[in-house]
């Protein structure tokens, strides 16, 4: 069972560690790759970062609620908006992210290339 404590540490950076699509565990849940989270000098908690499988659906789905809707739905503007927080998140070093994101956003591949275009002149 999960029981995380009510430290101040949890508490403080639990908020961050969801939003990266990590979970945090007890520490004597750990695991060989987990990260510990120390407070003077003794772990209080671990976080495991999720796995790679399904990392474009979370960065898409994080940038959905950030700008406020689905992707197709989007302005142009918070499509380049969008193409651009993906692109610092890293999403495009991910394979096959173009043509994924082309198609949650509803555009063609060329598109998302001229956006990708546009940001690194």
């Amino acid at each position: 069972m999960n029981k995380l404590p009510r430290h101040p540490l949890v508490l403080a950076v639990k908020p961050v560690i969801e939003a990266l699509g990590a979970t945090m565990v007890a520490a004597e849940e750990r695991e060989p790759g987990d990260l510990p989270l120390r407070w003077e000098g003794q772990t209080v908690a671990a976080v495991r970062m999720a796995p790679l499988h399904g990392a474009l659906d979370r960065l898409i789905d994080q940038v959905e609620r950030e700008l406020g809707g689905p992707l197709p739905t989007l302005t142009r503007e918070h499509k380049q908006q969008a193409i651009r927080l993906l692109d610092e998140r890293g999403a495009f070093t991910l394979r096959r992210a173009v043509e994924d994101v082309a198609d949650a956003m509803g555009v063609s591949r060329i598109t998302v290339y001229n956006y990708l275009n546009a940001l690194h002149r």
